[in-house]
């Protein structure tokens, strides 16, 4: 199989990725169908187990839910891929999401800059796919957890787990153009000319502590990260948190309608990017003349 690369190109990238659940979306995406249906919406009991499971096991938190969302619905529901994607086309969005991601890019493109939008998420990547964004084609990568799936579609093994530490990897894959999750060239050195997304090019968008490592890794390098709140329940204690502690740069409601603070600060980003990379450029450009003389 061909691995996916993208090569840098004559016009600056800003990458924009997100989180999913309480990012893009108000609620957890199991938790708007597939929970409501094999746990007759008991919600918190769900939840629960699956945290008393990976306690018990020594097991990576994202494996007990996706484990138990095959176990519990044996006997109850047929689980496929196709009906993942139906429990995601359910999934609701904050205010705003479902016309954003083009908005912005068309922006990017007003100022010369290559917008691209990627989600990297400890949710269902089969879930994620499922959403009506997804299905429009808003995504260049969904990073996310996701099943192996057998020859009737019915999932039988984890194919990858998304946590809070493993997400970073992907920042580093979006950054060198090393997008397939099998690609070992991540690894290799690439020139700083010759990064296709900079990490000053970076946002990273989070509401959580599971999402603490990718905002501060993109602190450290330049980049851009911004914790998003319920607007609804305006509980703003976890952004404030993460604020005061150094690591996200701003935070604002997760209101992604035209106008809103979030769409203020993404245009300001993408105005300062294109300013950021005539001055870069034009730093290489002295460089190469210095070295010739």
């Amino acid at each position: 199989m061909a691995s996916e690369r993208r090569v840098k190109g004559r016009l600056p990238v800003l990458a924009v990725c997100y989180d999913f659940d309480k990012t893009l979306s108000p609620d957890d995406m199991q938790a708007q169908g597939y929970i409501q249906e094999v746990y007759d919406g008991d919600i918190p009991s769900f939840w629960k187990e699956c945290n008393d499971l990976a306690e018990a096991n020594e097991m990576d938190s994202n494996l007990a839910y996706m484990y138990k969302m095959v176990s519990e619905a044996r006997g109850r529901i047929l689980l496929t891929r196709k009906s993942l994607r139906d429990y995601g086309a359910r999934v609701t969005l904050f205010p705003g999401v479902e016309g954003w991601f083009e908005r912005v890019r068309e922006y990017g493109m007003s100022r010369g800059v290559i917008v691209e939008h990627y989600i990297i998420s400890s949710g269902l990547k089969e879930m994620i796919e499922g959403t009506s964004v997804a299905k429009a084609g808003a995504f260049e990568k969904i990073y996310a957890s996701s099943f192996m799936f057998d020859d009737k579609d019915v999932p039988v093994w984890p194919a990858q787990v998304i946590n809070y530490t493993n997400k970073t990897q992907f920042l580093f894959r979006i950054s060198k153009g090393v997008l397939d999750v099998n690609d070992f060239g991540v690894n290799e050195y690439f020139a700083p000319e010759d990064i296709r997304v900079p990490f000053r090019n970076m946002v990273y968008i989070g509401d959580s502590d599971t999402d603490i490592p990718c905002m501060k890794l993109v602190n450290s390098y330049g980049g851009h990260s911004i914790g998003v709140y319920n607007n609804e329940t305006q509980d703003t204690s976890k952004v404030c948190r993460m604020f005061c502690e150094n690591r996200i740069r701003y935070f604002a409601p997760a209101d992604y309608t035209e106008g809103s603070s979030l769409d203020t600060l993404i245009k300001a980003i993408i105005d300062r990017t294109a300013a950021n990379e005539v001055l870069e450029e034009r730093s290489y450009e002295c460089k190469q003349s210095a070295k010739g003389k």
